[in-house]
C-alpha cells in the first residue's frame, strides 16, 4: 500500500499500521521506499527545445544529442544500466529518459546545460527565459525544414 506522508490523514494510518506490525508476534519482513513523481510534461517539453536547439547550432540529429551528448556524455550515471542477458553475460544499456523522475530529470537537465555552455560554448537557457525559449524553438523548426 502507498502513503503519502505529507497528507495528515495518511500518515497517521501508516503509524498505526507500523505499530500494529510491530505488535505482532513474529515480526514480518517489511520493505520501505521513497517514491519520487516522475518527471513532468513541461520538464519533457523543456528538455526536448533544448535538444533540439543543440541540435540546430550543430549540426547533430536530435537522437544523437540525446543519446550521445544528454545521456552518455553529461549523465551516464543517471541512464547507463547493467543487466543479464538470455546467455547469463552482463550488457549495459542507456535506460529511457521516461524513466527519469522528476529530481533526476531537473539534475540531467542542468548538467546538460552546464557541459553545452562550458564544452560547446553554446548558451541553453533557463526554464524560465521564455522568450528566448521561443527562439530556441524557431530554430529547431527551421533546422529541421533546411538542414
Amino acid at each position: 500500500m502507498l502513503y503519502d506522508l505529507s497528507n495528515e490523514y495518511q500518515k497517521q494510518d501508516f503509524i498505526n499500521k507500523v505499530k500494529a506490525l510491530l505488535e505482532g508476534n513474529k515480526l514480518p519482513v517489511v520493505e520501505l521506499k521513497k517514491i519520487n513523481p516522475q518527471r513532468t510534461s513541461s520538464q519533457n517539453r523543456y528538455l526536448h527545445v533544448l535538444l533540439g536547439y543543440f541540435a540546430s547550432q550543430t549540426g547533430y540529429s536530435l537522437e544523437e544529442v540525446k543519446q550521445d551528448f544528454f545521456k552518455k556524455e553529461c549523465n551516464p550515471e543517471l541512464f547507463y544500466r547493467e543487466r543479464l542477458n538470455a546467455k547469463g553475460d552482463k550488457v549495459r544499456y542507456l535506460r529511457s529518459s521516461a524513466d527519469l523522475d522528476t529530481a533526476e530529470m531537473t539534475l540531467a537537465i542542468q548538467r546538460f546545460r552546464n557541459w553545452s555552455s562550458a564544452k560547446a560554448n553554446i548558451y541553453l537557457p533557463d526554464a524560465h527565459e521564455s522568450s528566448f525559449l521561443i527562439y530556441c524553438e524557431q530554430e529547431y523548426q527551421r533546422f529541421q525544414e533546411y538542414g
